[in-house]
């Protein structure tokens, strides 16, 4: 992989990790069209490179995260359904799910119709805490919102669209729910990088670290401008927009692959 398809990708991932339109999905599609060929080792650098982006998140939410046991409490255990799931089913989805351009589009497209619905008859109904910590959200809604998550485990779903779109159904505020998620995502996606580079480490190349290094700073960079830009948007913004963004990506990468 060149510097450039790099720096691509790495920009592709920072920008699209924590909105609702599933940052693996568009790594997939932006590796497809790059003609990256979908190896095990380019596989877990889609996986790993998402550690830069994570870390944007520890920056700006972790001190929330350690200084609110509730907080703490309550994303360790919507962390506990995917953690289950995604040890279970890491050789599936990496094997025939990762890398899988069909399986994306669908994801991608059906994901858009669902949040056009969502946001066309179930917008959010309660204006977030203050604070913007998730204090209004119980241990069963968390398991909930866990569950939804593990939903991403599709490559094209978005982890973000469905702890949101879930937590909302939940009765969670709009505010509450995005934050939460950003929160969740720290011991979700440290957990499976981690999982994945113990067990594919021993195949990076002494390049292939080289660029896990360079999409790692520049996907950190990319992630807090997103996050920032996100957090501003959902005050006064509807999700609509990405659902049809997700179903013309889909539709317009169906015309390319003919």
């Amino acid at each position: 992989m060149t510097l450039t398809q790099t720096a691509i990708l790495s920009f592709i991932e920072g920008l699209t990790e924590f909105l609702p339109v599933s940052s693996t999905g568009h790594l997939i599609l932006a590796s497809e069209l790059l003609r990256i060929p979908s190896t095990d080792v380019h596989k877990s650098f889609e996986i790993a490179i998402q550690l830069g982006a994570i870390l944007a998140v520890v920056v700006l939410y972790g001190p929330t995260l350690l200084r609110n046991r509730r907080t703490l409490l309550l994303t360790a255990t919507a962390f506990v359904p995917i953690a289950v799931i995604g040890f279970l089913l890491h050789g599936i989805v990496k094997q025939f799910l990762l890398g899988n351009v069909s399986v994306v589009l669908w994801a991608l497209f059906i994901g858009g119709i669902v949040l056009v619905i969502f946001e066309s008859f179930l917008p959010s109904r309660r204006p977030g805490k203050p604070e913007g910590l998730p204090t209004e959200i119980s241990l069963l809604q968390a398991i909930m919102v866990g569950m939804c998550q593990s939903l991403a485990i599709i490559p094209g779903v978005s982890r973000s669209a469905a702890t949101i779109v879930g937590g909302e159904l939940l009765g969670i505020s709009r505010k509450a729910i995005v934050e939460f998620s950003f929160l969740l995502a720290i011991p979700t996606m440290a957990a499976a990088i981690g999982y994945d580079l113990l067990k594919s480490a021993g195949e990076f190349t002494s390049g292939d670290w080289g660029n896990l290094l360079i999409g790692f700073v520049l996907s950190f960079f990319f992630a807090l401008v997103a996050v920032r830009w996100f957090v501003a948007y959902v005050k006064e913004h509807s999700f609509a927009v990405f659902g049809v963004y997700r179903m013309l990506l889909a539709l317009t990468f169906l015309l390319l692959l003919k």
